[in-house]
């Protein structure tokens, strides 16, 4: 099911406790190791990074695949998705293949035919938002504009 409301994905976030990142980053200038710093620190869910390409993010064991994380592991609550939209339909099926209970594009990471694809299989599919932004928000970490202003005042600045 395609989650639109935000009811839906308050309950996703709700009930899962397994994030799968692919494509995380160990380059603190990413935005995908923001969101695994964010997620990871705020201890509400089990993330792990997948990235072939690295071993580790701050001591977190990273997996070169899905089915290798999946295999260790079982299936993840959610996989979110830090990949171009050109490479996420065969990411798609690798998330059908391990389990997976949900799939979440992050921020432009659109590909109607991955959508449909998760979709059909079953998944819970969030497209074109942020996991730690909707975390954040539905956990009192932002302020109604979307940005934590760090004010603790009731007055606006002049």
């Amino acid at each position: 099911m395609i989650l639109e409301g935000v009811a839906q994905r308050q309950a996703l976030l709700a009930r899962s406790k397994t994030v799968a990142m692919v494509g995380a980053s160990a380059n603190p200038l990413r935005p995908s190791y923001t969101v695994f710093s964010y997620l990871r620190t705020q201890g509400r869910f089990d993330v792990t990074p997948i990235n072939p390409t690295i071993a580790a993010i701050d001591g977190v064991k990273a997996y070169p695949s899905l089915a290798v994380y999946a295999a260790e592991h079982g299936a993840p609550d959610i996989v979110d998705v830090f990949r171009k939209p050109s490479e996420v339909v065969e990411l798609a099926r690798e998330a059908i293949a391990a389990g997976a209970k949900a799939i979440w594009f992050q921020y432009g990471v659109i590909n109607e035919e991955a959508i449909q694809l998760a979709d059909a299989a079953g998944l819970d599919v969030v497209v074109d938002r942020c996991i730690k932004v909707e975390s954040a928000r539905f956990n009192g970490g932002l302020a109604t504009n979307g940005l934590n202003s760090g004010l603790i005042t009731s007055r606006r600045r002049a």
